[in-house]
């Protein structure tokens, strides 16, 4: 008998410790917080899967444009120089530079934009008529180091030039503003400067077009012995056409990477 109870208190004792072996860390596992919930696994998962596919789908159209650019117009390699220009261009910027000298003592700076504007061929064209492009640029002219700074504001038709204003910057760097009317504030802030003896914004003169004709004429010539004249506009326009679609294919390879990544 004896025997008997000992050897049954073996076997529960066994029984006993295969529980707690088994199945107390099983119940232990499921009352775990780490286990999440099916419910919310199954929606996290839908949810990644719809973010890949709606990236997937940005990728295809990317890989699609930029294959489309390259291959049906690609981009030509920019130029360096212009006639007497020097040709200095960022990539990832909207605007370029040009350098050039005039008679050894003339240093001439033509900063250019990409396309800001466009009109009609025809000034009673319709929205289906041909559009020309517009290109905005600034000619700075100086002599010498400590020289004031002659400044044109121009415009770029594909084909020609229009100079909108003419007037001096100083070489302090002084800011000039001639293509913004200053509202109420600024003309409170200007007199406030003044009352300071602080630096003012300068006079830009007026309007190119209210100048004498026979002055318009002159300043025009001035700016075509310097090289800024119609075949520089058709250069510009060019050039910009060109930047244009490496900047669009530039930036089109930075978005694909970010989602690739």
């Amino acid at each position: 008998m004896a025997r008997l109870i000992q050897a049954s208190r073996r076997t529960l004792t066994s029984h006993y410790s295969l529980f707690h072996k088994t199945l107390i860390p099983q119940l232990n596992h499921l009352e775990s917080p780490q286990i999440k919930n099916p419910i919310f696994q199954t929606r996290n998962y839908i949810s990644e899967m719809r973010k890949s596919t709606f990236e997937g789908h940005i990728l295809r159209v990317l890989r699609n444009e930029i294959q489309y650019e390259t291959e049906y117009a690609p981009p030509k390699q920019p130029v360096k120089e212009f006639n007497s220009f020097t040709v200095e261009d960022r990539a990832g910027e909207q605007w370029i530079r040009l350098t050039s000298k005039h008679e050894n003592k003339e240093k001439i700076k033509v900063e250019v934009t990409m396309f800001d504007g466009a009109k009609n061929v025809n000034e009673d064209a319709t929205e289906n008529d041909e559009m020309q492009l517009h290109l905005s640029f600034i000619v700075d002219i100086s002599k010498g180091e400590g020289s004031d700074i002659f400044q044109f504001v121009c415009s770029a038709w594909p084909d020609s030039i229009e100079i909108e204003k003419v007037f001096f910057v100083k070489r302090n760097g002084m800011p000039t503003l001639p293509n913004v009317e200053p509202d109420c504030n600024e003309i409170q802030n200007m007199f406030f400067l003044k009352r300071n003896g602080m630096p003012k914004l300068p006079y830009v003169g007026p309007d190119f077009k209210d100048l004498d004709d026979e002055l318009q004429d002159l300043l025009i010539e001035y700016l075509d012995e310097r090289g800024v004249n119609d075949d520089l506009a058709v250069f510009l326009h060019d050039y910009m056409m060109n930047k244009d679609r490496i900047e669009l294919i530039r930036w089109m390879g930075k978005v694909k990477s970010f989602l690739e990544n």
